[in-house]
């Protein structure tokens, strides 16, 4: 019962934060997506995947649950003539079932000719380990650093498997295209997240808290500050006289953060920075 309970502790933080998913038909033909992005790219025997030398894969399948890593794809509003990619690339040779290493790389796609305008490798945004990513989207919002700036986000989903020590959490970073180059802006901030500790039965004590991100008149080295709103949530259930599994949430807490760009990146508490890739 309290894993229920859990559940839907969980889905009321990340409700309000999760984008529009990115549309599975908007890679259209993937494979040739992949090809024209990567020439050296070998297909697989089934076809299902490429390598690229020496142990680098990429998936061709679009992200599911039976291909968490898989290429995502999505029309980027802002810009329609330009397509969104994100290309995880696995290193075969240190990933097993406990946890996997590798990259990712974004391309800004042209949705005419389908040509690479941009490109930006993240290093060591697809390893994960006990808390294991179970998802990326992107994040088309209306991110209006300047006037002739726009900026798009990329969500990490990850999560443990732990019942009496559950954890998740959603991550955001934002990229900019600016003066032609794409530059990371906004480096991993905690967007949802969801913890504590319980006895899989009922009892237990957990927090969670949602964030959500506006932009703000105020600007800094040319670009908007962003005004970040976090609340957090507290819960411990327990057993009731009758034996029934009784939420307790506790008072919500509010916060209001201002982040300004410092030139390079814009800035934000250390207790919202996401976890690193170890």
């Amino acid at each position: 019962m309290r894993i229920v309970l859990c559940t839907a502790f969980l889905g009321l933080a990340a409700a309000s934060l999760s984008p529009a998913s990115a549309a599975a038909d908007d890679c259209g033909d993937s494979a040739a997506l992949v090809q024209q992005a990567y020439p050296k790219a070998q297909k697989s025997a089934d076809g299902a995947s490429f390598t690229l030398e020496p142990h680098t894969s990429i998936a061709q399948t679009l992200w599911d649950g039976d291909a968490p890593f898989g290429v995502v794809c999505k029309i980027w509003p802002a810009h329609d003539d330009l397509l969104l990619v994100a290309v995880p690339l696995i290193d075969s040779s240190q990933s097993s079932d406990d946890g996997h290493f590798g990259d990712v790389e974004l391309l800004v796609v042209d949705r005419k000719t389908r040509q690479v305008r941009q490109r930006l490798l993240q290093p060591g945004l697809m390893t994960d380990d006990a808390v294991g990513i179970r998802e990326i989207d992107f994040d088309t919002g209306r991110y209006r650093l300047a006037p002739d700036v726009s900026a798009f986000g990329l969500r990490i989903d990850m999560a443990n498997h732990s019942q009496p020590n559950p954890y998740s959490e959603t991550d955001l970073r934002l990229y900019a295209l600016d003066g032609g180059a794409l530059r990371l802006v906004l480096d991993g901030i905690i967007v949802a997240g969801f913890g504590g500790e319980g006895d899989t039965n009922c009892a237990g004590s957990f927090q969670s808290n949602r964030v959500s991100l506006a932009m703000s008149p105020a600007r800094h080295h040319g670009y908007h500050d962003i005004t970040v709103f976090e609340r957090l949530d507290t819960d411990n259930p327990s057993v009731d006289k009758n034996g029934e599994c009784q939420s307790h949430p506790g008072r919500s807490m509010k916060r209001t953060y201002r982040l300004r760009y410092d030139g390079r990146r814009y800035q934000f508490p250390a207790g919202l920075k996401a976890l690193e890739p170890e």
